[in-house]
C-alpha cells in the first residue's frame, strides 16, 4: 500500500474545516452518481455508448475478479488502454476494489512496461489484446519476472486473447460481482499520474481521493455546464486531461464524454456535429488542426461552444480565429501535480485576448517568487506557485524530490515563469528552463514562439538555443511548413517581424525545417527533443576532424 502524503497535518486540518476535502471516495461519488441517472449516457467512443448502469455493472465483474486475484486495498493497478469506454470499466473496478489507478501511456513498450511496473509495484497489469497492430499480450509474457505481478488481464476487443481465461470478456461473462463497500477512505492514494516529462525526466505524481475530487468539482464550478452538455475528449486518457476531465468530470456532472480513438481533424468535425459535441478540452494543436480544417472545407460546429486550451499559452490570432466559428477558446493553466489550478473566465475571454493565463480557483493560493521562494512585487516576473486542496501529495519513492518542488507549507513550486497583475491575474512567460542566455540577455523560447505565430511559411514551432562561441547562445526556431506554402527563412521571418515592430533581440538567427514538432500527449512542447535534434544536425554538417 502506498502511503507517503506530504500534506501537512495543519493543511489537512484546514481543507476539511473549509469544507473542501470531505469523507467521500471516488467510490461513493461513482455509486451515488449511478443511483441517481442510471440509464444516462456515461462515455462513448467511436463504436459504442455505455450508460453509467453499464459501466457499473462491468466494473463490479472486474472488480471481482480482481478480488479473487488478490488484488486489495491499496494494490497498485496498471492498465494502457487506448480511448475505449472500456478505460472507464477499468478506472471504476480500481475505484470498487479500493485500488490506485496508475493508467499508462498505451504506446510505452517492451523494458518500459516492466520497469514502471517494478517502480509502482503493480499488482496487477491491463491492456488490450491488440492494438495497433502490436501484441500486448504476448509482449506481457516478459512481465512474469516482476514482483508483485499478481494479475494479467486483456481488453479482447480487437482481437481474441490468446489466452480465453484472461480475456476482459470472459472475467465479464464469468466472475461474481464485487457486491462489498469499496474498502479505500478520502485522503487514501487513488491515482499516480505520470509527469508530461517535457524535460525528458518524467517524475510519478501521487493524488489522493480528495486531491482529485476537489480539483474536478472546482474545475466544473466556473464552466456552467449541465448534465445536458456532451463533451468532445481528444486527449489521452492517462494523463490529467483525459483521465480527471473527460471521466471523473463527467461523473460529477452527470454528462457524457466522447472518446475520440484516433484524432483527425477531418474526422472530429464529423464527429462533434454527429453527437452534438458542446465543449471540449485539449492541448492547443487539436484546436488549432480543427480551425484550420473548417477553413479549408467550409464547415462549421454550431454546438461547440468553448474549448478549454491547456499545456500552452493561447495567443491572440489563435482566440479570434476560434471565435469567428463562435468558439470561445478559453485558456487553462496548471502542471499535472497541481491540476488545473487556474482558468480564464468564460465571460473575459475575448476581453483577456490571450494578455493573462487565469485565475486560481476559489480555495486555492498563487504567488509569484523568487530564486529564494520569496513573493515579489505585482508585474515583476519570477516562478510561479501554487497551494491548495488540489496540489499533489508528492512524487511516488522520490522524497527528495518531492521536498525540491513541495515545501513544508503546501506549496508546489511549478518551474514556470510567470508575473501577476495588481488584480491577480496571471500570465506564464514560459519554463525556467526554457531561457535562452544570448549574450548576458535571458530571453524567453515562448515569447519568441509567440512572436513568428503567423510568420508566412511558419506552421507548428517552437524556439531553441543553439551554442555560439560568442554569445553562448543564439535563437533557432524549428518550424514545420504548412502544405502549399513555401519554407521560411530568417530573412524572411525577421522582415516579417521588423513589419509588426517585434523588437529585435527576440528575432530567429536559424531556421530549421521538421516534419512535426514534438508535444507531450498535454501539449507541451519537448524541447529537449529538439536541441537534441539540432545537435545532431549540426555534427553531421560539421567537417570531418584533420
Amino acid at each position: 500500500m502506498i502511503e507517503q502524503n506530504a500534506t501537512s497535518e495543519t493543511r489537512k486540518r484546514l481543507y476539511y474545516r473549509k469544507g473542501w476535502w470531505g469523507t467521500d471516495t471516488i467510490a461513493d461519488v461513482w455509486n451515488a452518481r449511478v443511483a441517481a441517472t442510471p440509464d444516462r449516457t456515461f462515455v462513448k467512443d467511436e463504436r459504442s455508448g455505455r450508460t453509467f448502469r453499464d459501466i457499473d455493472r462491468d466494473a463490479a465483474r472486474l472488480a471481482g475478479w480482481l478480488s479473487a486475484q488478490g488484488v486489495g486495498n491499496g494494490d497498485v493497478v496498471t492498465f494502457q488502454m487506448p480511448k475505449w469506454t472500456e478505460c472507464a470499466v477499468c478506472v471504476i473496478a480500481c475505484m470498487k476494489v479500493g485500488a490506485v489507478m496508475h493508467p499508462l501511456d498505451v504506446h510505452v513498450q517492451g523494458a518500459r512496461v516492466a520497469e514502471a511496473l517494478r517502480a509502482s509495484d503493480s499488482a496487477a497489469y491491463l491492456a488490450p489484446t491488440c492494438y495497433h497492430g502490436r501484441d500486448y499480450e504476448a509482449e506481457a509474457a516478459a512481465l512474469r519476472d516482476v514482483p508483485g505481478l499478481r494479475a494479467r488481464l486483456f481488453v479482447d476487443r480487437e482481437s481474441a486473447a490468446h489466452d480465453a481465461a484472461r480475456a476482459l470478456s470472459t472475467v465479464l461473462a464469468s466472475a461474481e460481482p464485487l457486491a462489498a463497500p469499496a474498502p479505500s477512505h478520502a485522503d487514501d492514494i487513488a491515482c499516480i499520474l505520470s509527469t508530461s516529462g517535457s524535460t525528458g525526466t518524467p517524475k510519478q505524481a501521487l493524488f489522493t481521493h480528495n486531491n482529485i475530487l476537489f480539483s474536478e468539482r472546482s474545475y466544473l464550478s466556473v464552466l456552467d455546464l449541465s448534465p445536458n452538455d456532451v463533451m468532445w475528449m481528444p486527449s489521452p486518457l492517462h494523463h490529467a486531461t483525459g483521465l480527471f476531465h473527460g471521466l471523473i468530470a463527467a461523473v460529477l456532472l452527470g454528462g457524457t464524454t466522447v472518446l475520440q480513438e484516433r484524432y483527425s481533424p477531418a474526422a472530429a468535425v464529423k464527429l462533434i456535429n454527429r453527437e452534438g459535441c458542446t465543449w471540449s478540452h485539449g492541448a492547443t494543436p487539436f484546436i488549432f488542426d480543427l480551425l484550420r480544417t473548417l477553413d479549408e472545407t467550409g464547415g462549421a460546429l454550431p454546438s461547440l461552444r468553448f474549448y478549454i486550451c491547456g499545456g500552452a499559452p493561447v495567443p491572440p490570432s489563435l482566440i479570434a480565429h476560434a471565435w469567428r466559428y463562435k468558439i470561445l477558446l478559453s485558456e487553462s493553466y496548471g502542471s499535472t501535480e497541481s491540476c488545473p489550478h487556474a482558468y480564464v473566465p468564460l465571460d473575459e475571454v475575448l476581453e483577456w485576448n490571450g494578455r493573462f493565463s487565469g485565475i486560481p480557483y476559489e480555495g486555492i493560493e498563487v504567488r509569484v517568487v523568487d530564486a529564494d521562494h520569496n513573493p515579489v512585487p505585482a508585474g515583476v516576473q519570477g516562478e510561479e506557485a501554487s497551494r491548495g486542496p488540489n496540489v499533489f501529495v508528492g512524487y511516488l519513492n522520490e522524497p527528495e524530490r518531492t521536498a525540491r518542488a513541495l515545501d513544508e507549507d503546501g506549496w508546489f513550486y511549478s518551474g514556470d515563469l510567470c508575473t501577476m497583475d495588481a488584480k491577480g491575474r496571471i500570465r506564464i512567460n514560459g519554463r525556467m528552463k526554457e531561457i535562452i542566455i544570448r549574450g548576458g540577455e535571458n530571453i524567453s523560447a515562448r515569447e519568441v514562439d509567440e512572436a513568428v505565430t503567423g510568420a508566412p511559411g511558419v506552421g507548428d514551432h517552437a524556439t531553441v538555443g543553439v551554442p555560439d562561441e560568442r554569445l553562448g547562445e543564439r535563437i533557432c526556431l524549428f518550424t514545420t511548413v504548412p502544405a502549399g506554402e513555401t519554407a521560411p527563412t530568417v530573412a524572411s521571418v525577421t522582415a516579417w517581424l521588423a513589419g509588426r515592430g517585434v523588437p529585435k533581440r527576440i528575432w530567429p538567427e536559424r531556421i530549421e525545417t521538421i516534419d512535426a514538432i514534438p508535444h507531450t500527449a498535454t501539449g507541451k512542447v519537448q524541447r529537449f527533443k529538439l536541441a537534441a535534434e539540432l545537435e545532431r544536425r549540426m555534427a553531421a554538417a560539421a567537417p570531418a576532424s584533420e
